[in-house]
């Protein structure tokens, strides 16, 4: 029997499957904010500029972003797909997750893989790859966990490094008898990151201590949920995020805190930057989403994560200040979801509850709510949190994290004038409730482009398994390593140059007390003709209106300010270095 013949698709309609003209959008990077029309083919941003400037090809898809903003794909930095954890299997694999990452507009995510103890790192990398690579519908790379220590570990480091495509290594200090690492371990694994030109990432509770409290608790008979935010309360997290500072300072290394979740943890890092110590942190959506103020006990079985949702009302704010302020750099989602059966597990024993919660759908739009919409960060600097501080930290920059000719075409058309109300009877994750339920986000990811691919329009999301591919992370991120070694870095969100931290400084302490909200969420809102600055307008982290000439420009120091940092409402003043030579606290 002869063969069908093979169905030939017009040529006009194989341009219009990877090329693509975004006319009439505001461009929004980490450093400006500008009108351009994009240009897109064969998965890679070919032109940005005016209209009048460039000849669309025939046979091109053309998508009217007016009165829109055009951002880069998110790039949720810490999700645990598929993730094993105490008996279980989170319910998200990397297809549900990823097709949810894409429905919210991130684009790329970065996984982390957990060898058991005493587990070969690279056998658990091959089967975090076989789990992840027929199914990932975006972009992945992947960190690796350094769950126990010996010569054979720093061995297979190297080997990740110089031939995986792995550039970042995480450690514990939680989780006792499972993954915690003892000081002089963290000691060791810093020391080899540091000569590998690899990321080291802590996870920064004190779990000695967690265990003593855990131990105490359920002996007095606190067995419910509640039990699992007292067994690990600020200051443990604290305490712990400091000594992992200390650690990587005194090992010549720098340091990533992952999952910051408290004020105090916080206030911790602030203290530590502006001792000299080369740290950045991230926090997650649901840290600067919710708190569990006023939550029933039985609700909180579903929360349960570490470190933990906080219970003070005011800890996403302050977070979120922090995030303006540079203290903080990136959010990641922690995405590691357990439907309510497999919570209920713990029912009776805190200890014994499932940790993770959901976030890598939701967190591009909970932080603009929380953040753009609240007026404590402007559109430039929700870029860099969601995206371009990440691509930089572990060295996906500039080909994510921006919107530039050359780079991956990870485009999202963002509505700032949308609004979606957060329910697990829409979202798109496995997981059968949802932390954010009920939550209105000003903010909608209105079309998502993945690699050129149109994966979300008109509310329709349409991925296939497998369409995305594992990033390598090369080694020796220059924005980590350039910190590390003290040069002049790019500041995160207006391209300034942050002075060498050795220099004496003179510094002015203007009075803050008096200041009004840093933003309105109206000054960001886009209604046909833009209304938002353009790139003449420069940013500053918190979002301040530029000085008036004769004004000293902080931004020209390494002193900043971040307001209101405690309930006591206190001033984190920042003084690298003054004349006396000792480095400054909290005053």
């Amino acid at each position: 029997m002869a063969a069908a013949p093979v169905k030939k698709v017009p040529i006009h309609l194989q341009s219009s499957q990877n090329r693509l003209y975004i006319k009439r959008g505001q461009v929004v990077n980490h450093d400006q904010i500008f009108s351009a029309d994009v240009y897109v083919e064969d998965g890679v941003i070919k032109y940005v500029g005016p209209s009048g400037d460039f000849v669309v090809p025939g046979g091109c898809r053309v998508i009217d972003a007016a009165g829109r903003l055009v951002i880069p794909g998110g790039i949720d930095p810490h999700t645990h797909l598929q993730a094993p954890f105490g008996g279980t299997v989170a319910v998200d694999d990397f297809y549900q997750g990823t097709k949810a990452a894409v429905a919210g507009g991130t684009t790329t995510i970065i996984d982390f893989v957990l060898p058991n103890k005493g587990e070969s790192l690279l056998e658990a990398y091959d089967r975090w790859r076989s789990w992840a690579d027929p199914k990932v519908c975006c972009d992945y790379g992947l960190h690796v966990a350094v769950t126990w220590w010996a010569p054979s570990v720093a061995e297979e480091m190297r080997i990740l490094c110089e031939e995986r495509g792995v550039n970042s290594f995480k450690v514990f200090m939680a989780y006792k008898g499972l993954y915690q690492l003892s000081d002089p371990e963290l000691y060791e694994v810093f020391e080899v990151c540091r000569e590998l030109g690899a990321v080291a990432q802590v996870h920064a509770e004190n779990g000695d201590i967690i265990a003593k409290n855990v131990e105490k608790l359920l002996g007095s008979g606190v067995t419910g949920p509640e039990g699992h935010e007292l067994s690990r309360q600020e200051e443990v997290e604290a305490e712990a995020t400091y000594r992992a500072c200390v650690i990587a300072h005194q090992a010549k290394s720098a340091v990533y805190v992952t999952r910051v979740s408290s004020k105090l943890a916080a206030e911790s890092i602030c203290r530590a930057r502006h001792q000299g110590v080369t740290v950045f942190a991230e926090t997650l959506a649901r840290s600067v989403g919710v708190s569990l103020h006023g939550m029933k006990t039985a609700s909180l079985l579903y929360y349960a994560t570490s470190p933990p949702i906080r219970q003070d009302p005011e800890t996403p704010r302050q977070l979120m200040r922090h995030l303006a302020s540079d203290d903080l750099q990136t959010t990641g989602s922690d995405n590691c979801t357990f439907n309510k059966e497999q919570k209920e597990v713990g029912k009776g024993d805190f200890s014994k509850i499932p940790n993770g919660v959901n976030g890598v759908e939701d967190r591009m739009s909970v932080v603009w709510e929380k953040g753009v919409n609240m007026g404590l960060i402007d559109p430039k600097r929700f870029v860099a949190v969601t995206s371009t501080n990440a691509a930089k930290i572990f060295n996906l920059y500039p080909r994510k994290g921006r919107i530039e000719v050359g780079s991956d075409a990870d485009i999202v058309i963002w509505n700032p004038q949308a609004t979606r109300t957060i329910s697990a009877k829409t979202h798109y994750q496995a997981v059968d409730f949802n932390i954010f339920e009920g939550m209105t986000c000003h903010g909608v990811a209105e079309v998502v482009i993945v690699r050129g691919k149109v994966c979300v329009d008109e509310g329709n999301v349409r991925v296939a398994e497998g369409q995305g591919s594992f990033l390598e992370t090369p080694v020796n991120p220059p924005y980590v390593y350039d910190a590390l070694a003290g040069r002049k870095l790019e500041d995160a969100c207006n391209g300034v140059k942050k002075l060498d931290i050795t220099q004496n400084l003179e510094i002015e302490i203007p009075d803050h007390s008096h200041d009004t909200p840093l933003m309105s969420r109206d000054a960001f809102m886009l209604s046909g003709a833009p209304a938002l600055p353009g790139d003449s307008m420069p940013c500053t982290p918190s979002g301040r209106a530029p000085r008036q000439e004769g004004q000293r420009n902080l931004q020209d120091t390494t002193f900043s300010i971040s307001e209101d940092l405690d309930t006591e409402h206190r001033t984190c003043i920042r003084v690298r270095n003054p004349p006396g030579g000792k480095s400054s606290g909290f005053w």
